[in-house]
């Protein structure tokens, strides 16, 4: 089909917005999925996307539009995801789209995530089409929301469609506008073959099936080929499109979407954002811009609590890291927790979402530690290294300068929760850097934060103080200089590497605190007492005691001398010095388990 007649549309919406259900209404609306076939979210193929209604792949499929004006139009969808962990993916769909939809419920307004992937619209110069869903709510503002959306974007109030995804409502206007108001693709057709992949997956029979948009030149079945990022040389074994099912094709010409299969078979060779070429003379000068490596922001370990779990659990990794690139992970052993792996994630979603993976598809029953980020430490003599795990920082003596990662927070809230935000923003080590208000009732709020004050219960903190109106994202800022100490907990003076942490010096006292006394309940009393210390280097900073269990060795002596009884009592007193000096504190795994269950689930991953 001729550029005059494509149109290339992602649809950029917070979670449960109805950003699946507007697709799948488009997929009705174009024939391009029967209604025998039909099912609702058609797109998310995932069933944890179908359980949660969230969007953790991005999708893409081809309609064929006949408009008001006869011609037939053809129009690629994107479906990105919506979470703040999915952002540089989300760019990347945006870089192969001209357009977007921008998605928001009448019920509850734009928020902060949606805010982010409107701006990346803006920045890549994109097409903004803004569509208010959800009119059919009784609970529905779209007047008050039109406002809204008017002011942040300059358009007229009038223009914005008001929908219902659910009953189909207005889409029908929404279809014709994309056709008139999205312009074709800006490509060159003469020019040589570029071609974004904006996502891929790994198919246990045919390898890596990327999903590109032909952003230059053409692409046919057989050609030599070359990822420009990481240097692969294949040859297109398959090429076609997804309408919605894949539909092979001889060529992929300037402006389609469609997908490559190259016998690739590792899916880190086909990484989201690199530019597709040919081979040899006909090889562009110079790749498509934004590419960058995935970089994981949030680290943890997982272990099986099974210890015999253990290669199960490596080669459920092993599969899972085939699809998905951004996963990485290493072996690490915990003298608590026995055999595991350090995993680093792009957020706490991505790990929740690793971990459920794990449990369901490979059937294990797994404890992760509570998350962390990772720390560059500058030492004497001028070297750097990059602490992921605390057992791994070095000897404070040895520490010049401690850096954490800071992240850019924006916080969307009705204004009357302004100084509830502001005050929690504040207590985590936030630095106020810009506040404007979207309209009199809703304020827009952007600190710069550590990224290790946020994953840990911030998230929750933020929704319960703002009776759950609130929404956050957040981006990378780089490192910036901390006061940042390690704290070891201790049990009977033997340190214990699953509870170590790494705080914030004004922190460690708290930390400190709340572990001992959390460790004295979960512990079973020994025959000693057993000292529970929170220690940073050789400086005690809090102790608990668990009382020893005390046997009634004088219960036998039912009269004569007290000496007799208080000859007892010292004998169990140096019996049980004896054994704290070489007794060892039995701590069932449970305790273990349940210490850092409560330390995961406040740190607000249900982001």
């Amino acid at each position: 089909m001729d550029l005059a007649h494509q149109r290339a549309i992602a649809v950029i919406a917070h979670i449960d917005h109805g950003k699946s259900t507007l697709s799948d209404r488009l997929l009705q609306l174009t024939g391009t999925v029967s209604e025998r076939d039909m099912r609702e979210q058609y797109l998310d193929s995932m069933d944890l996307e179908r359980e949660r209604g969230i969007t953790i792949k991005a999708a893409a499929v081809r309609m064929e539009y006949k408009a008001a004006d006869g011609e037939v139009y053809e129009i690629n969808l994107i479906d990105t995801p919506g979470h703040v962990d999915f952002g540089y993916e989300v760019s990347r769909s945006l870089a192969a789209c001209d357009g977007v939809l921008l998605l928001v419920d009448a019920a509850q307004g734009i928020e902060a995530q949606t805010l982010t992937n409107l701006y990346l619209a803006v920045d890549a110069g994109l097409e903004v089409i803004p569509v208010l869903n959800k009119i059919d709510l009784p609970a529905a503002q779209p007047e008050k929301y039109a406002e809204e959306i008017a002011q942040l974007i300059g358009c007229d109030p009038n223009e914005i469609h008001r929908i219902s995804a659910k009953t189909g409502e207005g889409v029908a206007a929404l279809l014709e506008d994309i056709v008139n108001r999205i312009p074709t693709p800006k490509g060159d057709p003469e020019a040589p073959l570029r071609a974004l992949v904006f996502d891929s997956t790994y198919d246990a029979y045919r390898g890596v099936i990327a999903y590109i948009r032909v952003i230059d030149g053409s692409l046919r079945k057989g050609d030599p080929i070359l990822l420009m990022a990481t240097e692969v040389e294949v040859d297109a074994d398959e090429i076609g499109v997804m309408a919605p099912m894949a539909k092979p094709t001889q060529v992929l010409e300037t402006g389609e979407v469609g997908y490559l299969i190259a016998g690739i078979k590792d899916v880190s060779e086909a990484k989201v954002g690199d530019t597709v070429t040919h081979r040899g003379k006909q090889q562009a000068p110079e790749p498509l811009p934004g590419y960058r490596e995935p970089k994981p922001m949030v680290f943890a370990g997982i272990y099986p609590i099974d210890g015999d779990d253990f290669p199960e659990l490596r080669d459920a990794l092993d599969k899972l890291e085939l699809n998905d690139a951004a996963l990485v992970f290493e072996p690490e052993s915990s003298t608590a927790l026995g055999f595991g792996f350090r995993c680093g994630f792009l957020g706490l979603l991505h790990m929740e979402i690793v971990r459920e993976r794990l449990e369901r598809e490979f059937n294990l029953t797994l404890i992760a530690t509570a998350p962390s980020v990772g720390y560059e430490i500058e030492l004497e003599g001028g070297s750097k290294r990059v602490v992921r795990n605390p057992t791994d920082m070095p000897d404070p003596s040895n520490i010049v300068e401690v850096q954490e990662p800071y992240v850019s927070v924006m916080v969307v809230t009705p204004s009357e929760f302004t100084g509830t935000v502001m005050q929690l923003c504040q207590e985590r080590r936030g630095e106020l850097k810009e506040m404007h208000y979207l309209s009199p009732e809703r304020v827009e709020i952007r600190y710069h934060m550590p990224l290790g004050e946020i994953i840990f219960d911030f998230f929750d903190q933020l929704k319960s103080g703002t009776k759950g109106y609130a929404s956050l994202d957040y981006e990378p800022v780089g490192l910036k200089p901390s006061q940042l100490v390690k704290v070891d907990v201790l049990l009977n003076g033997q340190p214990v590497d699953a509870f170590s942490t790494i705080v914030h010096r004004d922190k460690a006292y708290g930390y400190g605190k709340n572990m001992t006394e959390r460790l004295r309940k979960l512990i079973p009393r020994q025959m000693f007492d057993v000292p529970i210390q929170a220690a940073i280097g050789s400086r005690v900073i809090a102790r608990e005691t668990v009382k020893a269990k005390r046997k009634d060795v004088i219960a036998k002596c039912y009269g004569g001398d007290v000496t007799r009884k208080r000859k007892l009592l010292e004998k169990q007193k140096e019996g049980k010095k004896r054994m704290k000096q070489i007794g060892a504190v039995e701590v069932p795994q449970t305790a273990f388990i349940e210490a850092l269950r409560v330390d995961a689930d406040s740190a607000g991953s249900k982001t």
